[in-house]
């Protein structure tokens, strides 16, 4: 039986103890302030840490994390730990925020989404105009400063083109760049393009109630089509040469990565702390029970007058807003961003992630994206060793993304719940005992008995 359909049954009124099975369940109405107040406090209002233990658990762990790379860190601690695993950390802990997004939107309200991961490239772009332009006007100032006439500001900005767009065969400036110059405009930016894009698409898409894998070959189809067209010379972000540079921060010398790269982790973990509670207090609340409602049984939610595509709407551009601003602090500490960060294969790994760390568990999500992150950076970055078998050599930066599938097949296939499955055995958590009734939406007294016990 579908868990949306148990909780109709939960929340219908009891019946009295002498009334046949079939009889109408009406409601009590209250007489009055006095029963109303009596029937608000039969059930109390709970807080978060109550309802969702997780919550103080993944708080706490990322705290004490962040508290130890700092203190490892170059800059305030002992350097045990390079300015790199620093940043390689910080990218983990904003992919760790996309994968909490994709959980939401995948394992909460069962949309499997494959275009993410274009919403968080486009938050990086967006940012990356705006490091990419400061930093080249000062480049420009000073190379103009030694001569004799002091430059006007359509010199810096036939300049500041000129060395942006010169590697494409251009020196104008184009439109999409107008804002590029005010950090203000383009952190608006960074929420605005992922959230409107998200919002047209997912209301064409909603509205035409495209359901299923047909909604995941639509979304991959989005994010294919955008980057093809991000791959053009002519659209205006530098075709697949991209935005580089973007760890260099205007005003911030060179030297100063040490300092930069750990104030980047640091915010990182914040907007992972912040976007873990976000998520926690709305999966924990009544919104989140329409969202697994809605994942169960979609027509029964819509027959009880829930307004389903706004729902939908609402959580596929609320999570695309999210991973535009993952994408915003990820991009300033890979230093690069190109058009193959929104091919779909990368929508792809995101929903591997998530199934590998347990999909519909908001830690789960996290996990799983840091395990096989962090586990991609060592295979792929050549640290692990080599296999000589006599007559073939397995090097595993070719053969990763094997051992990748494989993985995602075997947990699929032997462990749904992924890696948080784990946490929930530890804890006692199981799926009810079903007793081998038969489940459906229209046999309501097998679902009334297995509702009692």
């Amino acid at each position: 039986m579908p868990r949306s359909a148990l909780t109709v049954t939960l929340l219908s009124p009891p019946l009295a103890p002498d009334a046949p099975r079939d009889a109408p369940r009406v409601a009590p109405h209250p007489s009055g302030p006095t029963e109303k107040a009596k029937m608000i406090n039969a059930f109390p209002s709970r807080s978060l840490l109550s309802r969702n233990p997780s919550v103080g658990w993944f708080i706490g762990l990322l705290a004490a994390f962040c508290l130890i790379v700092t203190l490892l860190s170059p800059t305030l601690g002992l350097d045990l730990v390079s300015t790199s695993f620093i940043k390689t950390l910080g990218k983990t802990l904003c992919l760790c925020l996309v994968a909490l997004a994709m959980d939401v939107v995948w394992g909460y309200t069962g949309i499997l989404s494959l275009g993410h991961m274009a919403f968080f490239a486009l938050g990086g772009y967006m940012i990356g105009q705006w490091l990419m332009y400061a930093r080249t006007e000062e480049i420009v100032v000073q190379s103009l400063a030694s001569s004799p006439l002091p430059a006007t500001a359509a010199e810096v900005a036939q300049g500041v083109a000129t060395q942006i767009f010169g590697v494409v065969g251009s020196s104008e400036m184009p439109v999409i760049w107008s804002l590029a110059h005010s950090l203000p405009a383009q952190l608006a930016l960074v929420v605005l393009v992922p959230g409107v894009l998200a919002l047209v698409f997912g209301w064409l898409a909603f509205r035409s109630r495209v359901t299923g894998v047909y909604l995941s070959i639509l979304t991959q189809a989005m994010t294919l089509a955008l980057s093809l067209y991000l791959f053009q010379n002519d659209s205006g972000l530098r075709g697949n040469n991209g935005l580089s540079g973007l760890q260099n921060l205007p005003g911030m010398p060179a030297s100063a990565q040490d300092t930069v790269s750990l104030a980047f982790f640091w915010a990182s973990g914040l907007a992972l702390a912040l976007g873990y509670l976000l998520f926690a207090w709305a999966m924990s609340g009544k919104f989140g029970s329409v969202l697994r409602a809605i994942r169960d049984d979609e027509a029964r939610v819509r027959f009880l007058g829930y307004p389903v595509e706004g729902y939908k709407l609402f959580v596929y551009a609320a999570t695309a807003v999210v991973c535009g601003l993952a994408g915003a602090l990820y991009y300033p500490q890979a230093g690069i961003i190109n058009p193959a960060e929104l091919a779909p294969i990368a929508s792809i790994y995101l929903a591997v992630w998530v199934a590998i760390g347990g999909r519909g568990r908001l830690y789960g999500a996290a996990i799983g994206a840091a395990f096989v992150s962090l586990l991609s950076s060592w295979f792929t970055g050549g640290r692990a060793p080599y296999i000589n078998l006599g007559i073939y050599e397995i090097n595993w930066v070719d053969w990763w993304q094997v051992l990748l599938g494989l993985a995602f097949v075997v947990v699929t296939l032997t462990a749904p719940k992924g890696i948080g499955g784990i946490f929930d055995w530890r804890a006692g958590r199981h799926s009810p005992n079903r007793k081998g009734a038969p489940l459906g939406p229209t046999d309501g007294a097998l679902q009334e008995k297995e509702a009692l016990e």
